[in-house]
């Protein structure tokens, strides 16, 4: 029954923060709006003000992933999925999900998924990049950009 309450809670928790995220969005990307329309000033105002855009740009896009793992936690409690590893199917500790309320591993599989590069299902290992022609293999040094 502790399980069930906390998980009640949780879900509570993770709506109040998801509607929070939303209002600082919304409210990030008024100021930005902002900031634009006001062109007047000096190189150090528009230095200024073009750092504040980046540092609000970075906020509303580490805010924007929080707010799409809340969304993802809000589904698995829709489809009963919210608190079970994704990869070993185990239930994930309550005391995980108080610290962490959209942890979809449990510990032992997140360290494993950090061991082994996997964390979150998107990291790459772009030291190196098989070739696809079959000559062989491309080091990061190998491969120009063009950043202009």
């Amino acid at each position: 029954m502790a399980r069930k309450d906390g998980m009640v809670k949780m879900r509570q928790l993770l709506v109040m923060r998801r509607d929070a995220l939303r209002k600082a969005l919304a409210g990030d990307l008024s100021l930005l709006k902002q900031l634009r329309e006001q062109s007047a000033g000096d190189v150090v105002d528009f230095a200024l003000d073009s750092a504040q855009d980046e540092i609000n740009s970075q906020l509303a896009e580490v805010e924007s992933r929080e707010l799409a793992r809340i969304e993802v936690a809000l589904e698995r409690m829709r489809t009963g999925e919210y608190g079970l590893c994704e990869a070993c199917a185990n239930r994930i500790p309550m005391a995980r999900l108080s610290a962490l309320p959209y942890a979809t591993l449990c510990i032992e599989c997140q360290r494993e998924a950090e061991r082994t590069g996997n964390a979150g299902g998107s990291a790459a290992d772009w030291g190196r990049v098989i070739d696809a022609s079959g000559d062989g293999e491309l080091s990061i040094n190998d491969i120009e950009l063009d950043v202009s």
